[in-house]
């Protein structure tokens, strides 16, 4: 007599990663409708400093438009950080909880140190910089975020990833990061030139640091 063993077969629940794309597209959807032109200029920031131009006052930090897409971005981001530790096997890209944890500390993250930022501007006179760079920063970032949404939803629902796309993705957000630096080195040339002292000061304490030290942190309690 042939012996039957049933195995459970265990489904882990994607539901959750469903609705927050869905809620990004929804985001994407509303900013589109409610800001038109202002959106279709995004979308060219690539190819055209017509958004940057235009949109430089930093009024535009705080607006409906720049609000909604940060939310995405920090989705996005979120969900790309948790794919790349799945990808190389030390979590799970369907924990919900751990998605929890990575949005928060990533969301308080980014705004911690933009209000550190806005104090040392403060401190050292360059507020006229840091807020027309902040805002550059974050339309550059919120367009990576755009492009890592489709990224992510392929990545999450297909269970084969290749090392050559998570590379090609990592390469393309350092390179657009570096561009932003770029376009802002072209921008205020001659505010670097007078106060070089504390743009290298702002630059290593600000934009180099925060990522080492969270780099440590990660591979510190991922090799526990």
């Amino acid at each position: 007599m042939i012996e039957i063993i049933l195995q459970p077969r265990v489904i882990e629940p994607k539901d959750w990663a469903t609705y927050l794309f869905v809620f990004s597209f929804v985001l994407i959807a509303i900013s589109k409708t409610a800001f038109e032109t202002r959106f279709n200029d995004f979308l060219r920031i690539l190819v055209s400093d017509k958004y940057i131009k235009v949109y430089k006052d930093s009024s535009h930090l705080m607006s409906g438009f720049t609000i909604l897409l940060f939310i995405v971005q920090i989705i996005s981001f979120s969900f790309f950080i948790q794919l790349i530790l799945n990808h190389f096997g030390y979590v799970s890209k369907t924990d919900w909880v751990l998605f929890i944890r990575i949005f928060t500390f990533f969301g308080i993250f980014v705004l911690s140190k933009f209000l550190i930022e806005k104090i040392i501007a403060t401190t050292f006179n360059i507020e006229e910089f840091t807020e027309q760079f902040n805002l550059q920063k974050v339309s550059y970032r919120t367009f990576i975020g755009l492009i890592l949404l489709p990224i992510n939803i392929y990545l999450f629902y297909n269970n084969s990833s290749s090392n050559i796309l998570i590379i090609c993705v990592l390469v393309m957000i350092l390179a657009i990061n570096l561009f932003t630096y770029l376009i802002s080195l072209k921008i205020y040339q001659n505010l670097f030139i007078g106060k070089l002292f504390y743009f290298i000061l702002y630059l290593c304490a600000l934009e180099i640091a925060p990522y080492c030290f969270i780099y440590y942190l990660i591979t510190k309690n991922l090799a526990h």
